[in-house]
């Protein structure tokens, strides 16, 4: 069975941010970490749901596809978390992350991505575990 262009977006625009996301905190982790550790860590942490998230939506089985909703739903909780945070306790980010001020360094795609990507696994929500890939 072929992925369907909804699906390749997801996949593409989360690889993109699993990469985005891992790369940044790894030089901010490795250089700066004394800086900003909670702030950093958590990209750390949003580096690794995007890569969940990656992963589980090229599956189309029963199982990846409740791994991407929870994925998806960290993601959304962390980023509005993290996003309140930096607003109200800015000195814990002193640097921009994925997630703080609700992902605008990122053009506010981190804030709308996983209520697109939660909107989209409950729109195919018929997946079956025999379309296993």
């Amino acid at each position: 069975m072929r992925h369907s262009t909804g699906r390749q977006v997801l996949v593409a625009v989360y690889a993109v941010f699993a990469v985005a996301a891992g790369a940044r905190s790894a030089v901010q982790l490795s250089t700066r970490f004394d800086e900003a550790p909670l702030a950093y860590s958590l990209s750390a942490v949003a580096a690794v749901v995007y890569l969940v998230a990656t992963l589980a939506l090229r599956r189309t089985s029963r199982t990846a596809h409740r791994v991407a909703g929870g994925a998806l739903a960290f993601e959304a909780v962390g980023v509005v978390v993290v996003g309140t945070l930096s607003l109200v306790e800015p000195q814990w980010f002193p640097d921009q992350t994925v997630w703080s001020d609700f992902g605008i360094g990122y053009g506010f795609v981190p804030l709308v991505l996983p209520f697109v990507g939660l909107w989209w696994l409950r729109r195919h929500a018929e997946v079956r575990d025999s379309d296993v890939r």
